[in-house]
């Protein structure tokens, strides 16, 4: 692993990172967790920060290649008895295989008195678990299964994906969502990424362009340098991902630009898709913008104003038969987000993802019902569970004569579409596409709007 980006290992990094796992697995949220841990460990350096956060998600991004480690070595997970006890082996075993330490560097970290409080395990326990030679795990016998175990997924879940995924496709997909993502940025105004990217490098931060969508930026070193630069500082650069950024572009026509429409955001959430197409409408253009969640809509407000765009609302209710364009960006199981929030992985059933479905289906009803006679509804999701993405787009096209689907390469264009289509569909996978992965379907409104 890259030392810059594990940033730098020490006792009470480790005791956070080890504090903020104990409570995913009782439950709670990764992000949570550990900006819980993070605040009661005041005082740990921006590097030791950096490294908390960084265990946090590698205990809960490879927990099953983890446990089977452990129970090669004779400590299967289920025969350690203290929550405590199994963050401790899952955290000894990620220094020594994917950190390639050894018990003089783990040892500290993770010795009597603490880290973490009740125990059973003694040192010298750890210490074998650091130090006898790991024997060779016998591996299943189907293929899916045995990407589920090199990548650390559940067997149902690759299983599921593996009926709709060439075996190559699946293989870059699990790999990409089993790594820390990298720093995708966008650029502002759009259609001004060069200029950015010079910026940058005048300020001694490398960036590079991303070839799926017009305005992203990767950076390339792990510095986090380009939060204090001018650029950044100056809004010139937003924080999304590559994938996001095209759900935003599918808001916009074929041919010609946005300004002056009117776009309804109806799933805001924290507002990242709401500011680009705020800048994609311009000052003449007006983004009405809602989301269920109250907490998430503050932030989504926050960052408006922190942009100072004008042309964004945030009424109650959404005025839908105004909009030229609607956005659903709907609730769904996150899959295509799991190495951001690789807790989640251990959590989602087949049962959630059918209740995803429903939920999917019952607001895109919802949306159509509201939209004018030409308007353009956009189903988006960061699902790559088909069930989540085409299944739903078909069942509301059998139901809704009056919608047409149109492609996504009339606004992508052929090189970009061969990149991040589908088919009509936008399906933007990684690694193909770098980040996370999303999908986007096009839905005119071509029959008569509502009466």
């Amino acid at each position: 692993m890259d030392p810059e980006r594990l940033g730098r290992p020490s006792r009470r990094g480790a005791t956070a990172a080890l504090e903020a796992h104990i409570a995913v697995l009782r439950g709670e949220p990764l992000k949570a967790a550990l900006a819980n841990a993070l605040r009661e460990a005041n005082g740990l350096g921006g590097q030791e920060r950096r490294f908390t956060a960084m265990a946090v998600r590698e205990l809960s991004r490879h927990q099953r290649l983890l446990d089977l480690a452990a129970r090669l070595l004779g400590h299967t997970m289920g025969k350690v008895g203290l929550t405590e006890d199994q963050a401790l082996v899952r955290y000894a075993l990620w220094r020594r295989i994917f950190c390639g330490e050894g018990w003089t560097r783990i040892g500290p970290e993770v010795r009597l008195p603490g880290p973490v409080r009740p125990r059973t395990i003694k040192d010298d326990l750890l210490q074998r678990v650091v130090e006898l030679p790991l024997p060779e795990a016998p591996m299943p016998e189907s293929h899916a299964e045995k990407l589920a175990t090199r990548y650390s997924f559940p067997n149902w879940l690759v299983l599921r994906l593996a009926q709709v995924y060439p075996e190559d496709v699946l293989e870059g997909l699990l790999a990409a969502l089993d790594e820390e993502p990298s720093l995708h940025f966008r650029a502002r105004p759009p259609g001004t990424r060069d200029a950015v990217l010079a910026a940058l490098k005048e300020e001694g931060v490398n960036a590079e362009a991303v070839a799926a969508a017009p305005d992203a930026v990767r950076v390339t070193d792990s510095s986090h340098r380009v939060f204090e630069t001018r650029v950044m500082k100056s809004g010139r650069l937003q924080v999304q991902d590559v994938g996001s950024q095209l759900i935003s572009e599918m808001c916009r026509p074929a041919a010609g630009s946005m300004e002056g429409f009117t776009v309804a955001d109806i799933c805001a959430g924290a507002g990242g898709k709401t500011l680009a197409l705020a800048d994609f409408v311009g000052p003449k253009g007006k983004v009405v913008a809602g989301d269920r969640s109250r907490r998430r809509l503050a932030e989504a407000r926050e960052r408006v104003r922190h942009f100072s765009l004008r042309q964004v609302a945030f009424p109650h209710p959404l005025p839908l038969s105004d909009a030229d364009v609607l956005l659903v960006d709907a609730p769904c199981s996150g899959t295509g987000s799991l190495a951001r929030e690789p807790d989640q992985k251990w959590k989602l059933t087949a049962q959630e993802v059918a209740r995803y479905q429903a939920t999917q289906t019952e607001l895109l009803d919802e949306v159509s019902r509201q939209a004018k006679p030409g308007a353009l509804i956009v189903y988006a999701t960061c699902s790559v569970m088909p069930e989540e993405d085409e299944a739903v787009v078909e069942a509301f096209l059998a139901k809704h004569p009056d919608f047409t689907l149109e492609p996504v390469e009339d606004v992508l264009g052929a090189e970009r579409a061969a990149l991040a289509a589908q088919g009509p569909y936008l399906k933007a996978l990684p690694p193909k596409v770098p980040g996370g992965g999303f999908f986007a379907a096009r839905l005119r409104r071509t029959g008569p709007g509502p009466g």
